[in-house]
């Protein structure tokens, strides 16, 4: 089954990178053409968002086995930890903007690519930190007025804070992060080689080309959406039906649309009350990244207790 990822996974990589290309230059080429923040919003309630939808199933599966048989307490512990981040944001919004980007770059760079890597170790996690890294300092280095208005919009308003960023900015620490973030690409790529590998390097040009020619939150969300979450579908969708890839794509949509479908009427309920307060680009902008990061942090610590109970 590894090796059926590897090679749909490739295929994927491959396919995405002339994706990347070709939108890139279709939108620099018409420069008129505005993307807005409300389609992104859609991509990312819909095709971003499913990903994360058989989190209740994971659930059960942690509650058997940790022998718990009220399965509502999955479902109360992971909604107060969502509703607690949003919580935690609005009071100390800084360190949780710090701590998420953290943590997402750790998810971003592992779920993109344990897939290739057949062992485990804190050389390995390190290294998936870095590589996830590229998807949140890649924004600052090609547009980081529009990164900064961003983090703004997200209820930043510390001088000390965008004093940082100003001096990660004059002493090149967003470049050198890029090149450790090649670097970690180029090692994961090195270890244990196989042709299959190359999906790396093609997932790290199409986020450059992406930040590149795009602004900040339409290369996120074409990331998040069309690699990211994609990704992580296939992988879910071949656990349901390891010999039959379309089957498993249609039992996936079958069990993901319920908790798509509440989380995206949460989200526009969200969005109708933030829109009393907030101009309605800065209302999706708390929607979309306020929003993930409060799915995100519930996700993850499923995923890591899952896995060590598995064990």
């Amino acid at each position: 089954m590894n090796s059926q990822i590897k090679k749909i996974n490739l295929n994927h990589s491959f396919i995405f990178f002339l994706f990347c290309n070709i939108f890139s230059v279709i939108v620099f080429k018409f420069t008129n053409l505005d993307i807005s923040t409300l389609f992104c919003l859609l991509l990312i309630l819909t095709i971003g968002v499913s990903h994360g939808a058989l989190d209740h199933l994971k659930g059960k599966k942690l509650l058997t086995i940790l022998n718990i048989k009220k399965f509502y307490i999955f479902y109360l512990i992971y909604i107060l930890m969502a509703l607690s981040v949003i919580l935690i944001w609005i009071i100390v919004p800084v360190t949780t903007l710090i701590v998420f980007l953290a943590v997402a770059s750790f998810h971003f760079g592992k779920e993109d690519t344990q897939f290739l890597i057949n062992k485990n170790s804190n050389l390995i996690s390190i290294l998936y930190f870095f590589r996830g890294l590229l998807i949140i300092i890649t924004p600052l280095y090609f547009n980081f007025d529009e990164t900064v208005t961003i983090f703004k919009m997200l209820l930043i308003d510390s001088e000390q804070f965008y004093s940082s960023l100003g001096f990660i900015e004059k002493y090149k620490i967003i470049e050198i992060a890029i090149g450790l973030s090649a670097l970690s690409s180029i090692i994961l790529f090195l270890r244990e080689f196989n042709i299959k590998k190359f999906a790396i390097f093609l997932d790290f040009f199409s986020i450059i080309i992406l930040n590149y020619y795009l602004s900040p939150l339409v290369a996120f969300t074409i990331y998040f959406c069309f690699l990211h979450s994609i990704r992580h579908t296939i992988s879910l969708a071949i656990e349901m039906d390891n010999s039959n890839l379309k089957n498993g794509l249609k039992l996936f949509a079958q069990k993901a649309f319920p908790l798509t479908v509440l989380t995206a009427i949460f989200s526009v309920l969200s969005l109708y009350f933030l829109n009393n307060f907030y101009e309605l680009n800065s209302a999706i902008l708390k929607i979309i990244f306020i929003g993930l990061a409060s799915l995100t942090f519930p996700h993850i610590l499923l995923e890591y207790f899952l896995e060590k109970n598995e064990k």
